[in-house]
């Protein structure tokens, strides 16, 4: 397995090459590149092998999220939003749905997930897209805002209200009453693809609510985003990685005062700072990844402590990157200077810094 993962990172090394900064500032992923990884697996890398995909375990899957990660969060954030749609069909689809998605977002489809609304971030109780059911076919309406990758999808995976309890619908981006409305100037991720998703009236079939529907609104929001938060944490690992490198290529290379830069000793503490933050992360997600294929009861517990621990992490260390590279790497297109703007909005993403602490702290205050 390490082969393919080794394999797969050297292909997306080529892919991407020098061009992030270039799809940063255009804010747009170019579609052969999107619809490649999808079509070779790499977007949903842990989709089982029954479906047609690779089967990577969380571990695996981090290591190449976080070389993916490294070289363009946008892409890395494709890769999330692609593997928690995947996640959510494999825990809450019936066989035949499951039969019918994961193949197709295994060979190329896109999906991503829309949870968020205008009055419903943090506090998902607050959805207010609602389904109805009128004999075999159901009707959608609502606004979903920030869709990470909706600019590139082909189906949505639409969190709604369906009266008490909660549903996922699957909603082709084609179908009647469907419009996608990109978010203008992103101040991270830009070319991820966030956009508004706004549905009025949508009629389906009823086969589009995933298990039927009428599922707890707590378990819907959890699927999902315990995938997302490991994928968003590993993501920042390749922040960290990448920013370490930048740093200590220029440490090296600019000279101060007669000697170079790393030598000198504030600077030599950022270095030292910046490294321990990427090995710091990188441990936190381990051990996620490693509850993740345990299936331990405290998965959950492990990826909100890991997509916390790195966020954090990684918006501090690019920043620390920037200081040490200054006027270098003060400049829009810069790696470091994507990273500084990338880094920030993983700490709101998947859960902000705010609630991933309520969390952790219930956490400590459940246990003997």
């Amino acid at each position: 397995m390490r082969d393919a993962v080794a394999a797969a990172a050297s292909a997306v090394t080529e892919l991407v090459g020098d061009r992030a900064s270039d799809w940063d500032r255009a804010g747009r992923l170019p579609e052969d590149v999107v619809r490649r990884l999808g079509a070779a697996g790499q977007l949903t890398a842990q989709i089982p092998a029954r479906y047609g995909g690779p089967e990577w375990s969380s571990a695996d899957s981090g290591e190449f999220t976080a070389h993916v990660g490294s070289l363009c969060s946008s892409l890395r954030s494709v890769m999330t939003s692609q593997g928690m749609a995947a996640w959510t069909v494999e825990r809450l689809g019936d066989p035949e749905q499951a039969s019918d998605l994961l193949p197709r977002l295994a060979s190329g489809g896109t999906a991503a997930v829309a949870f968020s609304e205008p009055q419903a971030g943090s506090d998902l109780s607050a959805i207010a897209t609602t389904v109805t059911v009128d004999g075999d076919t159901l009707s959608l309406t609502g606004r979903k805002k920030w869709v990470t990758a909706a600019a590139y999808a082909d189906l949505f995976l639409v969190v709604a209200r369906m009266g008490e309890d909660g549903a996922v619908v699957v909603v082709p981006r084609d179908a009647p009453g469907v419009r996608v409305r990109p978010v203008a100037d992103p101040l991270g991720c830009r070319a991820a693809g966030h956009a508004e998703v706004l549905l009025d009236d949508v009629r389906l079939p009823l086969g589009s609510l995933l298990g039927g529907g009428r599922q707890p609104l707590s378990l819907l929001v959890t699927t999902a985003l315990a995938y997302g938060r490991i994928s968003v944490a590993w993501g920042c690992v390749g922040i960290l990685r990448a920013c370490v490198g930048a740093a200590v290529d220029h440490a090296r290379s600019r000279h101060q005062f007669g000697r170079p830069l790393g030598q000198h000793q504030l600077v030599a503490r950022h270095l030292a700072d910046l490294w321990t933050a990427e090995q710091v992360a990188t441990r936190a997600c381990e051990y996620a990844s490693r509850r993740w294929d345990e299936n331990a009861p405290d998965l959950v517990t492990a990826a909100v402590m890991a997509k916390y621990v790195s966020a954090g992490h990684a918006a501090r260390g690019a920043a620390t990157a920037v200081q040490v590279l200054a006027s270098a790497g003060a400049r829009d297109g810069h790696l470091v200077a994507r990273a500084y703007r990338d880094a920030k909005l993983m700490e709101i993403i998947e859960g902000s810094d705010e609630m991933c602490q309520l969390i952790l702290a219930d956490h400590a205050l459940s246990r003997r």
